[in-house]
C-alpha cells in the first residue's frame, strides 16, 4: 500500500478545515490503516488503538484549520496527533508513566510517510536508529527535548528557544552540549 499523496492530504486537510464532511471522509479512508498502526505500535491492545485513533481524528475535525504545511507534512502533523493522543492515554492509565514525545523514533515516524519500503519493513529499526534512541535517552529531558526539536522537526534555534520559553543562548548551548554527548556515546557505542 503506497502512501497517501501529500498535496492530496493538503487539499483535504484544507476542506476539513472548512468543515467539509466528504474531504474528512476521504482523509479518513486515505490514512486511517496507517495511522491505527502506529498507534497499535504505542498501545498495543486494538481496543485502546482504536480509541486513540478516535480522537485523534476528532482532533483533526476541530483543529485542521492550524495546519500549517510549512512546519510539517500533512502524514506527520496528524501521527504527532495520533502518538499524543496515545501516550496521553498510557499516562492515563498509569500515571508514573514519563514519556518523551519530542524524541520518540524517528524511524517509526519516517516510516509514516515512506513509499520503498513495505510497513513492516519501514518499521524494523536499524542498529543505528536504535544506538541513536539510547544515546538520545540519556541526555537529560529539556536537552533531548531541545535536540529532537532541533532535528526531527526542523526548528531554527530561536523556534526552539520561542517554543520552549527559554533564552536563545541557553538553547544554543544545550543543542551544541547535546550534540557532543550524543557523538561521544554513538563513539562508544560503535567501538565496543
Amino acid at each position: 500500500m503506497s502512501p497517501p499523496d501529500p498535496q492530496q492530504l493538503k487539499i483535504w486537510l484544507a476542506a476539513v478545515a472548512r468543515k467539509d464532511a466528504d474531504a474528512f471522509r476521504s482523509l479518513y479512508d486515505a490514512t486511517s490503516s496507517k495511522l491505527f498502526g502506529f498507534a497499535l505500535r504505542i498501545l498495543i491492545k486494538r481496543e485502546a488503538a482504536e480509541e486513540a485513533l478516535q480522537e485523534a481524528f476528532v482532533s483533526v475535525w476541530n483543529n485542521a484549520a492550524s495546519y500549517q504545511a510549512s512546519l510539517a507534512a500533512p502524514m506527520t502533523w496528524m501521527t504527532t496527533i495520533v502518538r499524543n493522543k496515545a501516550f496521553d492515554m498510557l499516562r492515563r492509565v498509569d500515571h508514573t508513566v514519563e514519556l518523551d514525545a519530542d524524541t520518540f523514533d524517528k524511524d517509526v515516524m519516517d516510516a509514516m510517510e515512506s513509499s520503498d519500503l513495505t510497513p513492516l519493513a519501514a518499521l524494523q529499526l536499524s542498529q543505528e536508529s536504535t544506538a541513536l534512541a539510547s544515546c538520545l535517552s540519556r541526555l537529560e529531558g529539556l536537552h533531548r527535548q531541545a535536540v529532537a526539536m532541533a532535528f526531527y522537526h526542523d526548528m531554527s534555534h530561536s523556534e526552539v528557544a520561542e517554543h520552549m520559553k527559554l533564552p536563545i543562548g541557553t538553547v544554543k548551548t544545550w543543542i551544541r552540549r547535546g550534540l557532543e554527548r550524543l557523538r561521544v556515546c554513538l563513539n562508544k557505542l560503535e567501538g565496543a
